[in-house]
């Protein structure tokens, strides 16, 4: 996979997590961008979800 492909890959992903969760702004998802233990915290932070359900969203959002 290309870093292209990575890139566009992770773009579906946030927009499915912004989907599930709209208090998220694009700043969570971009500062956590390749970090998902900071991506889980913060979206924990924003929605007060669990951390087993972040995990299973974003597991989710990020396949095709």
């Amino acid at each position: 996979m290309n870093k292209l492909q990575v890139k566009g890959n992770w773009n579906v992903a946030k927009g499915r997590l912004k989907q599930k969760w709209g208090q998220l702004t694009d700043d969570d998802l971009d500062y956590a961008e390749g970090a998902e233990e900071e991506l889980v915290g913060r979206i924990q932070k924003r929605t007060g979800e669990s951390r087993e359900a972040v995990e299973r969203a974003i597991d989710d959002a990020s396949r095709d």
